[in-house]
């Protein structure tokens, strides 16, 4: 089957699809047993079949309309749709790029990485509450704060509210050095971390000192209506239901509210009365709020870390 590279004509675009050294190329004759050949912007590609041949083309087609469309594609995005096209089958990787979150001060953009995240950020912008369940390395906390950030620059809303609860997962706040403001820290380093990523450091102690934005514990949200805003709760699987109660009945006007969590990581003493489990259960199905579950298949971290998620998930079935 012959397939024509039309508008790939840059060196640049032309790298980015057949990868260094036509890594890309030659992962994907690995993966499907083909062979592929040519040049000047016409491919052969020789199979054992022709559906084989056809998957191949549309998977090679599919990822040079992305590039030429302006999105940035490296071996990890064509590996991942590789991938969930052997499991799933073939899915346009323009819903995969249709979503992205411009941020910084260069006002760069990121995309998402997987069709999992892509339903996430979808959902984000449609619902007026997001929840989203999934294990480590799934981009939950980091696409929230990103689509916050976008959301603060774009003037959309006055202002950014994180909260995590403060579990004691094996060891006591109390005994703790420092501080209320020290114990605390360690419990909201994650999006102090994703927070400077996506803003320089400076401008974002800036609007953090101007209160614009807010990293607290739960606890601190009691009492108050979020009017304006977008609110994050991120490790929501410790949150109890009397908290994630608590914290979805504070959502204002021209609000926007994120839930996050994995439920395989409940450091709760009860872990049947996590909050996030309940709520997720009491909640779908009602309009405006959306429900995502994300999984192993969208962890963007170490490949080691799909390998060690499923070796949990193995022993805990035995």
């Amino acid at each position: 089957m012959q397939i024509e590279l039309t508008g790939l004509n840059d060196q640049g675009r032309l790298s980015a699809l057949f990868g260094s050294n036509d890594e890309n190329l030659k992962y994907i004759e690995k993966v499907y047993n083909v062979k592929i050949t040519g040049g000047n912007g016409i491919l052969e590609i020789t199979g054992q079949d022709e559906k084989t041949e056809k998957t191949v083309s549309d998977i090679i087609l599919d990822i040079a309309n992305s590039i030429k469309r302006g999105y940035r594609v490296n071996k990890k995005t064509i590996r991942y749709l590789i991938e969930y096209t052997r499991e799933f089958g073939f899915k346009e990787s323009e819903q995969l790029f249709s979503s992205f979150i411009r941020v910084g001060p260069q006002r760069g953009f990121i995309q998402p990485k997987t069709f999992g995240q892509q339903e996430y950020l979808s959902a984000i912008k449609t619902g007026d509450l997001t929840i989203c369940i999934g294990p480590a390395g799934t981009g939950k906390t980091y696409l929230a704060v990103a689509r916050a950030v976008e959301a603060l620059l774009e003037n959309e809303v006055s202002r950014v509210i994180v909260t995590r609860p403060a579990v004691e997962a094996g060891e006591k706040l109390g005994f703790l050095p420092g501080d209320l403001a020290a114990k605390i820290d360690p419990y909201l380093r994650p999006v102090f971390d994703a927070l400077y990523e996506h803003l320089n450091f400076n401008k974002a102690a800036d609007l953090m000192d101007k209160g614009i934005i807010e990293v607290a514990p739960l606890a601190f949200m009691r009492g108050r209506t979020l009017n304006d805003a977008f609110v994050i709760l991120d490790e929501g699987q410790n949150t109890t239901k009397e908290q994630i109660k608590m914290f979805l009945t504070r959502i204002g006007f021209n609000s926007k509210v994120i839930v996050t969590g994995d439920v395989t990581q409940i450091d709760l003493e009860n872990k049947k009365m996590s909050g996030l489990v309940y709520i997720s259960r009491i909640l779908a199905g009602i309009d405006g709020i959306k429900i995502v579950n994300l999984s192993k298949s969208d962890v963007v971290r170490h490949p080691l870390v799909q390998k060690i998620i499923d070796a949990f998930e193995k022993h805990e079935k035995e």
